[in-house]
């Protein structure tokens, strides 16, 4: 998988693509210069299925799982998904506003919608993320300052950064050093 940002799209050309209607468009003049890293299973603790796609694409049946029937009115949506495999799925175009961070501030600007990337892991905050999703990850974040200069390694946060207390994820099974390391080498020339 390539993994290059087709230009004047905005989508990853070789990612799979599920369009998601959870989005809108980014404030007039907002530069993207925060990456948001996150955590979703769909039931719980369970990996591997179309649950993450139904939720994002507002299709999750409540009567499937007695979770879903809490959260299938959610308008919620992320850019990226990376699955415990390494297979990315878009849902969002970069250049819109997708809805996964919520109420949050970072670095005293509230709505991290407006100025962010949300990228979805297939985890859980205490299951170790598998080696697929790290170099993955990193591969998207090259493509990704590639393609908006005003991004950068130090811009990567969790969703916990932006939310304490409301959120938690990725969670301390996400390795931030050995990411970081990874963002650093994918990013810096060769």
């Amino acid at each position: 998988m390539v993994l290059e940002i087709d230009t004047g799209l905005h989508w990853l050309a070789d990612a799979r693509r599920c369009e998601s209607a959870n989005f809108d468009e980014r404030p007039d003049g907002i530069a993207i210069d925060t990456i948001v890293v996150h955590n979703i299973s769909l039931p719980p603790g369970q990996f591997g299925g179309c649950h993450i796609d139904e939720l994002f694409c507002n299709q999750l049946n409540p009567e499937e799982h007695p979770y879903f029937a809490q959260i299938a009115d959610l308008r919620v949506s992320a850019h990226l998904l990376i699955d415990r495999l390494g297979q990315v799925t878009q849902f969002v175009g970069f250049d819109k506003r997708a809805w996964h961070a919520g109420v949050s501030s970072y670095l005293g600007r509230e709505r991290c919608n407006d100025f962010s990337i949300g990228i979805e892991l297939e985890g859980t905050d205490h299951d170790p993320y598998s080696e697929q999703q790290y170099l993955v990850l990193a591969r998207v974040v090259k493509q990704l300052i590639h393609r908006y200069p005003s991004l950068g390694v130090e811009r990567i946060v969790g969703h916990e950064e932006i939310a304490p207390g409301r959120k938690t994820d990725p969670g301390p099974a996400f390795d931030w050093q050995r990411a970081r390391r990874l963002f650093r080498a994918a990013v810096l020339p060769s």
